[in-house]
């Protein structure tokens, strides 16, 4: 690890690199959330940024495109200074950013999203062909083959990224920013992406990528910093280094294990499905069961219908035919209260959109859902739901207070409060779909080991991850979809990745 040292003040750019950052700073409400940031980026690299959530990584990469003025500090662009007001003054420069958090316009189309803000025009009026085509050209090297005339509220959560990619391709940067890019991408995908970067790297394109798949870092980066509590504390020349090197450099302590050890699971089987078909044909006919103190995978790539599947089976959508049996009984579900109380809950894949209410506390997000257990013949009283919320955060170990609103938590936070929601029914089945999606290893290593938990303590537990290393760290047996069929199920202990990529793709 390379020893930091700060800049002198009154520091210059360093000459020959693309974008200088010298003694950056930022702080919220009194709080510092960036202090003394020095980093440099050169033409035709990727420059990764990691740290755990909070460590500062989407604030810098807001003040580099424009959507923060930092408190102290400054930039240079090629040798020139650089201080971008706007993110509009930051593309004018050659700046662009993909956002963690999507923020396409669900009512337009693809095309509309690709090129929004910069419609192509001629003779005075928005070209819509040259529009269309230009959109499908950029979707169709990301592997996407859907029309851009789409309205984006008709694509899954992995379709939409792909758009997000999409539209900073096509701004002919010559930085890109790429904030968790991957997060709902599978791996065929994420292969496609870097394909794209290596293409735009040889074309003399930079790049700083921040992730918290450090598999990722070590396949795309040419060198790596890292933030921990706002600070860049380590610098290394090469992403050739130990992983957990990265991760002791991010939690600023030694990290022995990622995964927790895997209990054996029991006889009784506390889910069961036959023959499971989609209403809108996404998936077709497909069976397995759960038993209690086992972890099942589902995997495949994106459009193989993981999340459809996990949708249906809990009743968000609907199914065309299909039985489900918890512990022996055969239920009916038709809506999400139904399999609530049959005893089985569903973490969804967004949380933002799906799981929690943003501009609420977290003690009403933590207590919906919960109404039959805080009340007392009907009513519900500040005082319960404030100690409802108080002991599941506690038993999580949730970094809130019952009264902050959910959307100033972190993703791992708010992801814990969306479990810790669900334990309070203490359900027979808990399904999870993508359940560490955009969040850093500290909290990621947080919450593999409260779904350990769970399956410790008896409960029959589903897994949906893109993330296959995460899947066969977790799972006892993994089911495989490839194009809404089902095409096995593997024991974790007998396969690897290549095994369950080549069902995948099959």
């Amino acid at each position: 690890m390379t020893t930091i040292t700060a800049f002198p003040p009154g520091a210059s750019p360093d000459q020959g690199a693309r974008l200088s950052v010298r003694g950056v700073g930022k702080s919220f409400a009194g709080i510092q959330v960036l202090s003394g940031i020095d980093l440099e980026v050169y033409e035709g690299e990727v420059l990764a940024i990691v740290g755990e959530n909070g460590a500062g990584k989407s604030t810098l990469s807001s003040i580099i495109a424009g959507l923060l003025l930092p408190d102290t500090g400054a930039m240079w662009w090629e040798g020139s200074p650089y201080a971008p007001a706007s993110p509009r003054d930051a593309m004018a420069t050659g700046v662009g950013l993909i956002h963690q958090e999507m923020r396409l316009l669900p009512a337009l189309s693809v095309a509309e999203n690709v090129f929004v803000g910069r419609l192509p025009k001629r003779n005075g009026f928005v070209d819509r062909e040259n529009m269309r085509r230009r959109a499908a050209e950029q979707l169709h090297r990301l592997g996407l083959d859907i029309s851009p005339a789409t309205p984006v509220h008709r694509l899954s959560v992995a379709a939409q990224q792909q758009v997000e990619i999409a539209k900073a391709l096509t701004l002919d940067a010559k930085l890109l920013i790429l904030d968790e890019p991957t997060a709902a991408l599978g791996g065929p995908e994420t292969d496609r992406l870097f394909s794209q970067i290596d293409r735009l790297k040889k074309q003399g394109v930079s790049f700083i990528y921040i992730s918290h798949r450090l598999d990722e870092i070590a396949r795309i980066a040419d060198r790596i910093v890292v933030l921990r509590d706002g600070k860049l504390v380590a610098r290394h020349a090469s992403a050739d280094i130990p992983v957990n090197t990265v991760l002791e450099n991010m939690v600023g302590r030694s990290v022995d294990r990622i995964f927790p050890a895997k209990v054996a699971p029991g006889t009784k089987e506390v889910f069961r499905c036959e023959r499971l078909t989609a209403a809108d044909g996404r998936f077709r006919e497909v069976s397995f069961a759960v038993h209690s103190g086992e972890i099942v995978g589902i995997a495949g790539i994106v459009g193989a219908g993981r999340s459809e599947l996990v949708r249906a089976i809990v009743g968000v959508d609907p199914l065309a035919e299909g039985e489900i049996w918890i512990e022996g009984e055969q239920i009916q579900i038709r809506q999400p209260g139904d399999a609530i109380r049959a005893g089985m809950v569903l973490v969804p894949e967004d949380r933002k959109a799906q799981g929690l209410v943003l501009d609420h506390s977290v003690a009403s997000n933590l207590s919906l859902g919960n109404y039959d257990r805080i009340g007392s013949k009907g009513w519900l009283s500040p005082q319960g739901i404030g100690a409802f919320a108080k002991d599941a955060i506690q038993r999580l170990g949730v970094k809130g207070t019952p009264q902050q609103l959910a959307r100033h938590l972190s993703g791992g936070n708010q992801q814990k409060v969306i479990i810790a929601r669900w334990i309070s029914r203490v359900p027979k089945i808990f399904i999870l779909d993508e359940p560490t999606r955009g969040i850093d290893m500290g909290a990621r290593s947080a919450i593999y080991e409260t779904i350990a938990g769970l399956a410790r303590g008896g409960m029959g537990v589903i897994v949906v991850s893109s993330d296959l290393e995460e899947v066969l760290g977790l799972s006892h047996r993994i089911l495989v979809l490839s194009r809404g069929r089902q095409k096995g199920i593997l024991n974790t202990g007998d396969t690897n990745q290549v095994a369950i990529m080549d069902l995948a793709t099959s």
